[in-house]
């Protein structure tokens, strides 16, 4: 496709997703299935103007799906209520590990024994797969930072933190097919890449943002005059600890989200301390008056959810628009078909089930939630890695039929089904 002829498809879709954006609010179908109509349109598989080739150009899709997932979880960690307590985060850390655990050997088990894949091409498929998206998945998720609907939480948090916990298990399959080092009897996987990189990262992503939260508070109580550029301050929070988590072999998703939680919760624990500190000094001098200002300055949490929002939405449509152009005919046959039948409705229902056996989880909520396992843009950065850390050609072509079938036919079923289900049956309940 010509330079010109890309612009004018970006154009047209950038200028009617905006001047459309309240008649999509109120459509039944979530706006990424806008962008894969015409992606597919676009594509191969209809007029051909272009084909994006994904193992061709798996190093700069990596780095696109990176960048947006980067954006789309430090916004998850944002929007997480306060305070953080483990009764309210039993339920997504259950969902993020063994859900997600479970949905790995489910698929691996699947694409093992009836697509008859190698053992470690399974496993890698299985972890590529079973992480939500955080990206795609947003008429799912918490609308804002004081948002207390349990389900949009639940999974919100859980998108936020699979997409960390996954990682242990892609480096599994890429260990069975000997493209990463595990030790004897998986001591260094169960060492490095789960233990420590996890943990790691957890750390490292809630003392950076309280760190850059106690900050942020000092410089914005003397001055409450909020700049543009502050906007920044989230993206530089997110490629700073992103960058020491790469450092130091800790999984960089998981700081990044963390990351966004500690900054938020420390910011309003902080205001609502200066809150106390106004109407006591008020309460003692009667001539004083109450200033909202004064009491909560700018947090650089609200601000970079806003400008991340705006990144975040403008990603979406890149790439489900490359995803459409990379899809061909072939890609679809009873091989690929078949796994995503399994995965919605065996591997993710059957997950969410058994992870959520021991909570006072209603049926109708696991139900919701098990259907609501929206895959995405973190499942082909996953792909894209593997492809780059030296997987071979055969099984790349075949995991990229696999992932980009599944993600399609997840933006197409859970796009139409998530405003129904959400007004009829879960907001009824």
């Amino acid at each position: 496709m010509e330079n010109g002829t890309w612009f004018l498809l970006i154009g047209i879709l950038m200028l009617g997703r905006g001047l459309t954006s309240t008649i999509l609010k109120r459509s039944p179908f979530s706006s990424s299935i806008v962008y894969l109509t015409a992606g597919i349109i676009a594509g191969p598989m209809v007029l051909g103007l272009f084909y994006f080739d994904p193992v061709k150009e798996s190093r700069l899709l990596e780095i696109l799906t990176e960048v947006a997932v980067l954006i789309s979880l430090f916004s998850a960690g944002i929007k997480m209520p306060v305070p953080v307590t483990l009764k309210r985060w039993t339920k997504p850390i259950l969902l993020a590990w063994v859900s997600m655990a479970l949905t790995v050997a489910l698929v691996a088990a699947f694409s093992f024994y009836f697509l008859q894949l190698p053992l470690g091409v399974a496993v890698l498929l299985g972890a590529i797969l079973a992480p939500t998206d955080p990206v795609l998945a947003t008429d799912v998720q918490s609308r804002h930072a004081g948002d207390n609907d349990h389900l949009r939480f639940n999974l919100t948090c859980e998108a936020g933190m699979n997409d960390g916990s996954a990682f242990p298990f892609v480096m599994l399959g890429m260990g069975l097919l000997g493209l990463h080092e595990l030790g004897n009897y998986g001591w260094r996987w169960i060492s490095l890449d789960v233990l420590w990189a996890t943990s790691a990262a957890i750390i490292i992503g809630i003392l950076s943002g309280i760190i850059v939260a106690q900050i942020g508070w000092k410089l914005r109580a003397s001055a409450l005059k909020h700049e543009i550029l502050d906007d920044l301050v989230g993206l530089g929070l997110i490629a700073l600890v992103y960058g020491i988590s790469l450092t130091v072999n800790a999984w960089g998703f998981l700081t990044v989200f963390f990351a966004g939680v500690a900054l938020r919760q420390c910011e309003l624990k902080l205001s609502q301390r200066r809150s106390q500190k106004i109407e006591t000094s008020i309460q003692e001098d009667k001539n004083k008056k109450f200033d909202p200002d004064l009491a909560n300055p700018a947090n650089i949490s609200i601000e970079a959810l806003i400008f991340g929002e705006h990144l975040e939405r403008l990603s979406e449509m890149m790439l489900v628009l490359l995803l459409g152009g990379m899809l061909a005919t072939q890609f679809w046959n009873w091989h690929t078909l078949a796994l995503a039948l399994c995965l919605f409705f065996i591997a993710r229902p059957l997950s969410v089930y058994i992870s959520l056996a021991g909570t006072n989880t209603t049926w109708k909520l696991k139900s919701i939630i098990g259907w609501f396992g929206v895959r995405g843009i973190g499942s082909i950065y996953y792909l894209m890695y593997a492809i780059q850390h030296g997987l071979e050609p055969a099984f790349a072509e075949q995991l990229t039929q696999f992932t980009l079938v599944v993600i399609t036919l997840s933006i197409i079923v859970h796009g139409i089904s998530v405003k129904p289900i959400m007004e009829r049956f879960w907001r009824k309940g």
